[in-house]
C-alpha cells in the first residue's frame, strides 16, 4: 500500500551507517551534474532511471513528460531496465498515460513520491496490473508554479514491499533530480514553442509569396545536414535552425508590386528587394530572444565569398560560417525549384553550378562537404 503521511521517507530512513548516507548524498551530487551538463533533458534523466534500478528491488524505471501545453498526455521520454511484454505497456509506450489515469490524478495533489507494494490492492494504480506492474514508486515532477509536468516512476514485475531504505533512496534520488528535471521540461516546453511560432513566422512568408512554397523546411533541412556534416552541437544546430526558419523573414517589409513581380527587377527595384535582409535583422532582433549565430544566418546569407554579395560586402571568412553555409543551401534550393521566369534544375546541374562557384559565391571548403554530402545522397538513390 501507499506510505501515508505519517510515514513518509525521509533521508534519516536510510541505515545509519555514515558512509551508506554518504555515498547516497555522492550518487546524488553526480546525477545532478549528468542532468545539468546532458545535452538534452531525456539523456539528462536516464542515468538517475539506472541508478534506480541499481540501488532498489525495481527491475524497470522510466521518465514521463507531458506533451504539448495542456496536460493530455504523459510521454515516455526515457527507460532503463526490464518492461512489461504485455499489449497494453507497448500501447502505453507509443500513446503514453492518459493526464486523467488514478496515478497521475494522484501526483498532480501530491508534493511527494507515492509506493504502492500491489498495484492491484490501491485505488491510485487502476490499470498498472493490466500493464504487468505489480509494485510501484511514483516522484511527481512539477514546474515552478507547482503543475505536473511529469513524473519518475519505478516498478517491479511481482508485488514487492517497498523497504524504509528504498523509499528513501527514491525520495531522495528522484526528489532532487524531480525539481531540476521540471525546471528543465518548462524550459523545453518554452524552447517548443519558440521553435514553432518561429517556423510559422517562415511559413507565412511562404503563405504570401506561394512561388516558394516549402522553401522554409527545405533549406533548414539542408542546413541541418550540413551542419550535423560538420559536427556541430545541439545549440549550434538549433542556432542554425532559427536562422533558416527567419532568413528572408524581412521580404515581409517588400512591397507586393516588388516581391511578386513575375518580370526582372529594375535597379531601383532590386534595390528594394535587397532591403529585405536589414529590415529581416531588425525584425528578428526585436525577438530578444535569438542568438546571434541565428542572427548571422538572416545577415549575411546573401554575402559572397569573393566580397560581391549584399548587404555588407563582406568577403572570405569575415562573413560567418552559418551565412555561408546557408548561403549554399538557399542557392541550391532556388536552382532545383521552378520559377515563373525558370525550370527547376536537376540535382546534377544544381551541384555543378554550386562546383563552378567554388571560391567565387561560396566558401570552397564548404562547397566539398556540401557536394559529398549531395553525392552521396544520389548513390544512395541509386
Amino acid at each position: 500500500m501507499a506510505f501515508s503521511a505519517a510515514h513518509t521517507p525521509r533521508v534519516s530512513d536510510l541505515p545509519s551507517h555514515d558512509d551508506v548516507r554518504i555515498t547516497a548524498a555522492q550518487s546524488v551530487l553526480t546525477l545532478t551534474q549528468l542532468i545539468i551538463s546532458a545535452p538534452d533533458l531525456a539523456s539528462g534523466v536516464t542515468p538517475t532511471l539506472e541508478h534506480l534500478v541499481t540501488h532498489t528491488a525495481a527491475v524497470g524505471s522510466a521518465y514521463f513528460q507531458v506533451s504539448g501545453t495542456q496536460a493530455l498526455n504523459y510521454q515516455v521520454r526515457a527507460a532503463w531496465g526490464e518492461m512489461p511484454k504485455t499489449l497494453e505497456m507497448q500501447h502505453l509506450a507509443v500513446h503514453g498515460l492518459p493526464a486523467d489515469t488514478p496515478l497521475m490524478r494522484a501526483l498532480v495533489s501530491s508534493a511527494r513520491p507515492l509506493f504502492f507494494d500491489d498495484t492491484a490492492a490501491a485505488p491510485q494504480t487502476v490499470g498498472f496490473p493490466e500493464l504487468g506492474v505489480a509494485s510501484l514508486a511514483a516522484c511527481p515532477v512539477c514546474d515552478a508554479g507547482g503543475r505536473l509536468l511529469g513524473a519518475f516512476l519505478m516498478h517491479t514485475l511481482e508485488p514487492h514491499r517497498w523497504q524504509a531504505e528504498e523509499a528513501a533512496l527514491f525520495s531522495m534520488v528522484a526528489g532532487t533530480i524531480a525539481g531540476l528535471a521540471g525546471r528543465l521540461a518548462a524550459d523545453e516546453q518554452a524552447v517548443q514553442a519558440r521553435e514553432a511560432a518561429l517556423r510559422a513566422l517562415g511559413l507565412a512568408l511562404e503563405a504570401r509569396d506561394g512561388e516558394t512554397r516549402g522553401h522554409t523546411d527545405r533549406v533548414t533541412v539542408l542546413a541541418l545536414r550540413m551542419g550535423t556534416a560538420l559536427s556541430w552541437g545541439p545549440a549550434q544546430l538549433q542556432a542554425l535552425r532559427w536562422g533558416a526558419y527567419l532568413h528572408d523573414i524581412g521580404k515581409i517589409a517588400i512591397p507586393d508590386a516588388v516581391l511578386l513581380k513575375p518580370d526582372k527587377l529594375s535597379g531601383a527595384e532590386w534595390t528594394v528587394m535587397r532591403s529585405h535582409v536589414e529590415a529581416g535583422l531588425r525584425f528578428a532582433a526585436a525577438l530578444g530572444f535569438l542568438p546571434a549565430a541565428a542572427l548571422d544566418v538572416i545577415g549575411d546569407h546573401h554575402e559572397r565569398w569573393n566580397g560581391q554579395g549584399y548587404p555588407a560586402g563582406k568577403a572570405g571568412e569575415a562573413i560567418s560560417l552559418e551565412g555561408r553555409i546557408f548561403a549554399l543551401c538557399d542557392v541550391y534550393d532556388a536552382l532545383t525549384s521552378p520559377r515563373p521566369y525558370k525550370a527547376a534544375w536537376t540535382a546534377e546541374q544544381a551541384l555543378a553550378e554550386i562546383e563552378l562557384q567554388a571560391g567565387q559565391h561560396f566558401d570552397p571548403e564548404l562547397v566539398q562537404v556540401f557536394s559529398e554530402m549531395m553525392t552521396a545522397d544520389r548513390s544512395h538513390a541509386t
